[in-house]
């Protein structure tokens, strides 16, 4: 029998206080860092080791997730030093020549987004995606609400939700879930539970918008440019990351993300640069396809070597850093190149931190209930002693807990989509990943799998599809159409999706 102390009962509220505020859309670290002292003060009935657990635990936090933040600084630095040479305009603008009608332009401007995104996040593949392919997709016929769609779909939903090649996302579950969980297999599975449902998703809001799509017409691109101008302002803070913020502030100047702005300043460079924008635009997306390869042949029995661990982000974070050193060489020069760098790789570092800074108290408060070292560490005894409150409650519940697979997957699910109405995706990830290594192990359902389901429910909701004040609105914003309209026509279609992908894991993978 598992004792249910008064620790473990503020440790529940601590859990229901985070999720009640996430439904009123405001930001969670303050319950989380408060629930993180009142749980240890109850537990050790000491004052000073509980107002020390504030500290420890944001630091305990910070120390299993550092990787992530890492990964996302050097991504982040290698963009910025492509954007200085225009490479990544360079990387998307062939594509442009394909789009000869509406039909096709959706399903080339989601396939984009989602590479991109895959990549470098949606929040800098939106500002781009929008000034390049936008503009010839609406002049192909495509009208921009259906644009508008497609992108959010492929780049907040499909690519967000698996973070397959970054990992932010499968890190969190996967250290959430407890120890022994393998953030490669949660990223497995999140990526093909990802792709069922961005594709059901993406084919059913094609279906409702294809009888708007008309023929090509350059009269439609100006009739669009004059529905108003791009506005860069910041939006109001909502949620626990003002993703809309990030995503407008990695956008370039209003004089750059018009058509003409972007032709002129390519045509415009010398001979030296326009070498080099053109030899990054290549050399990046091979670079990460050789990462790609080495991620996933050895899993198909290639007889490569598997990446353990964290190496797939080593692999990753590493060629991010090897191409943004020689991009910036080859933009900056020599003299310049060094300081260049330095410059670069602290602006990724700040980026990474706005973005997911939030995240440790949060993730804190959770690793606080896990039990092991990490408990431990934070509560301030042996880790023999650690408590693991979440899966005690879970044990002394097990009797009322239904067993049955389809309820647990569709449960964990559902309390992904909870955490994601304030509007980040990725606060509700500790949580989900908590509640998928206490729950699964108690109905038979595999860990990995049931933190795949949670992030998928967190993540294409609060991500930036079925939320208006998310990121969602930045889409919204480039692509001129109301954000409450998008939110209308994508809940059907991610819906449907997300049941799809669910009841598949549960009948495949768990």
């Amino acid at each position: 029998m598992v004792e249910i102390t008064l620790a473990h009962w503020i440790y529940l509220a601590g859990v229901l206080a985070v999720i009640a505020t996430m439904v009123t859309r405001l930001n969670v670290v303050v319950p989380s860092i408060l629930a993180t002292f009142a749980v240890t003060l109850a537990w050790s009935h000491n004052p000073v080791r509980a107002l020390g657990s504030i500290f420890d635990a944001s630091f305990m936090a910070a120390k299993e997730l550092f990787n992530i933040f890492l990964v996302i600084a050097l991504i982040t630095a290698l963009l910025n030093a492509l954007q200085v040479l225009r490479s990544d305009v360079r990387m998307v603008q062939p594509f442009r020549t394909v789009m000869t009608n509406g039909h096709t332009s959706f399903f080339i401007l989601s396939a984009i987004t989602y590479v991109i995104s895959l990549f470098f996040w949606p929040t800098p593949a939106v500002p781009l995606v929008s000034a390049v392919l936008l503009p010839a997709a609406i002049m192909a016929g495509l009208p921009p609400l259906a644009g508008a769609l497609g992108i959010a779909i492929a780049g907040q939903g499909m690519a967000l939700s698996s973070d397959y090649v970054i990992g932010v996302a499968p890190g969190i579950s996967a250290k959430a879930a407890g120890l022994g969980v393998s953030a490669a297999v949660v990223a497995d599975r999140a990526l093909v539970l990802s792709l069922i449902t961005g594709v059901i998703a993406l084919g059913l809001a094609y279906l409702s918008i294809r009888k708007l799509i008309v023929r090509p017409d350059p009269a439609l691109l100006d009739r669009w440019q004059r529905t108003g101008d791009v506005k860069l302002e910041p939006h109001e803070f909502i949620g626990s990351f003002d993703k809309s913020e990030m995503a407008l502030a990695t956008a370039h100047e209003p004089a750059d993300v018009t058509d003409v702005g972007i032709e002129k300043e390519l045509h415009g460079m010398d001979r030296r640069r326009a070498l080099f924008s053109r030899l990054f635009a290549i050399l990046t997306p091979l670079g990460f396809a050789a990462v790609i390869a080495a991620m996933v042949l050895p899993r198909l029995g290639f007889g490569l070597p598997e990446l353990k661990g964290g190496d797939a982000a080593a692999l990753v974070g590493g060629m991010g850093a090897f191409l943004m050193i020689f991009a910036t060489f080859a933009a900056e020069g020599p003299k310049k190149g060094f300081d260049a760098c330095a410059d670069h790789i602290t602006n990724g570092f700040v980026f990474a931190f706005k973005a997911m800074g939030s995240v440790l108290p949060i993730a804190g408060f959770f690793f606080a209930g896990a039990g092991g070292e990490l408990a431990a560490g934070i509560l301030g005894v042996p880790v023999a002693q650690a408590p693991s409150f979440l899966f005690d409650l879970i044990q002394a519940a097990q009797a009322w807990i239904p067993h049955s697979r389809f309820l647990v997957g569709f449960g964990v699910l559902l309390v992904g989509m909870i955490t994601g109405i304030d509007g980040s995706g990725f606060a509700g990830l500790p949580l989900t990943g908590s509640l998928s290594g206490a729950l699964g192990p108690t109905v038979g359902f595999n860990v990995e799998t049931l933190a795949a389901v949670g992030q998928m429910g967190a993540v294409w909701t609060g991500g930036g599809t079925l939320i208006a004040w998310s990121s969602l609105i930045a889409v919204a914003g480039f692509a001129r159409v109301p954000v409450l309209e998008m939110v209308r026509r994508l809940l059907f279609p991610v819906l449907i999706g997300l049941a799809v992908s669910t009841t598949c894991a549960v009948l495949f993978w768990s």
